[in-house]
């Protein structure tokens, strides 16, 4: 994401011109929006024309528009975001107050005005456009005859192919056809690393399974770039890791970025320090449970107690349309920062941040035992969400 121009006053109100570059920005964009803020930006509006014989055509003509944001819509898998609002702007094409539906794109700038922008979205901003934040991961998490090749960066986690083939089981005196369906099984994995995986971004190709099945295939890749002498993987070969897991499943993504081999390699990643973070939390709960708690109500008075050494924090919450509840996430994170605490916004795109999103989107690992945080309470915490 690159920041072209931004303008904004002491009382937080103003503008900021962004470029997007790649799918990911799609979905720092997707979490800036928010309703009534006004976007500004090139689309593609279908006007009716009339000829001076009468008759009537239409066709598609590319225009500026200025929408006040009414509705938000982000397509996870194609990485694809469309944003509905009222006209505010009239122009030869669209009259004041006309609904319109922009559709925002990689290499085209818009500019997003507000009200407020608050700490956790002027964040946001600057992680997007940090280069050094693209430290990618790619991992293969695989088991006989399924194999899943995720894209892990800093802000989401994206499923970019999912290989299926059936393993016949082996037979008495005969192999044959098992070996030859293992075979074919490990040249589609194999393809689809080479197809989906840029190892010009990538850091490591995480190599996950239960058993052998990573050892079996690493041998078979290795032997096929000799063999066809594939460069791309001959140089890359120090970047691959192999992490056992429990399937092959994309759900056992959580316990292979927590292997302390992989770990110690991707100390510097978002998506590993928020699986530490959340394994740290897991870890305070069972061993000393009035050092982490969760829930809205719970982590506000840790926090007015200046208590809270890391803050867990879904990007979801964010998302809220109730600007007094946003408010009340933000004035969260804020207080939090003033007392010197850590705060982690997980993704909710990331394996992590689902589980985070189970337990309400907030926890908090305390600096000091808070006993009195146990105790039974009113259900102050139900308008969470």
């Amino acid at each position: 994401m690159k920041l072209l121009h931004k303008d904004i006053e002491k009382d937080n109100a103003g503008q900021v011109t962004l470029m997007p570059e790649e799918a990911e920005d799609m979905w720092h964009t997707y979490n800036l929006l928010q309703v009534g803020d006004s976007l500004r930006a090139s689309t593609i509006r279908k006007v009716q024309t009339e000829t001076a014989t009468g008759s009537v055509g239409s066709s598609r003509v590319r225009t500026t528009l200025t929408v006040c944001v009414e509705t938000i819509d982000f397509d996870t898998q194609a990485c694809q975001l469309r944003v509905k609002g009222t006209n505010l702007e009239e122009n030869q094409y669209v009259k004041m107050g006309a609904y319109h539906t922009i559709e925002l794109e990689p290499n085209r700038k818009f500019t997003l005005a507000k009200k407020v922008w608050d700490s956790v979205v002027l964040d946001r901003i600057e992680q997007a456009c940090d280069a050094a934040q693209k430290a990618d991961v790619a991992a293969v998490v695989m088991q006989e005859g399924l194999a899943n090749v995720v894209l892990v960066t800093p802000a989401m986690t994206l499923l970019r192919a999912k290989v299926e083939v059936t393993i016949p089981r082996k037979r008495k005196g005969s192999c044959t056809q098992h070996e030859k369906a293992l075979e074919r099984f490990y040249e589609a994995v194999m393809q689809a690393i080479l197809r989906h995986v840029d190892f010009g971004v990538v850091k490591c190709v995480l190599v996950a399974s239960p058993g052998f099945v990573k050892d079996q295939f690493i041998s078979y890749l290795y032997r096929e770039a000799v063999r066809h002498d594939n460069k791309v993987l001959l140089e890359n070969r120090p970047k691959f890791i192999l992490v056992h897991s429990s399937s092959g499943h994309k759900y056992s993504l959580k316990e292979i970025l927590s292997d302390p081999t992989v770990t110690s390699r991707l100390s510097d990643t978002k998506a590993a320090a928020e699986v530490r973070s959340l394994e740290e939390f897991y870890k305070m709960l069972q061993h000393e449970p009035d050092r982490a708690f969760y829930g809205l109500a719970h982590v506000e008075k840790a926090a007015e107690a200046l208590a809270v050494d890391t803050l867990l924090i879904s990007d979801v919450l964010f998302r809220h349309q109730e600007v007094a509840t946003r408010s009340r996430y933000v004035r969260l994170v804020d207080s939090v920062r003033d007392s010197a605490g850590m705060v982690r916004i997980f993704s909710s795109l990331h394996v992590s941040g689902e589980q985070l999103t189970q337990l309400s989107g907030v926890a908090a690992i305390l600096r000091f035992p808070m006993a009195d945080l146990s105790e039974p309470e009113d259900d102050s915490s139900s308008d969470d969400d």
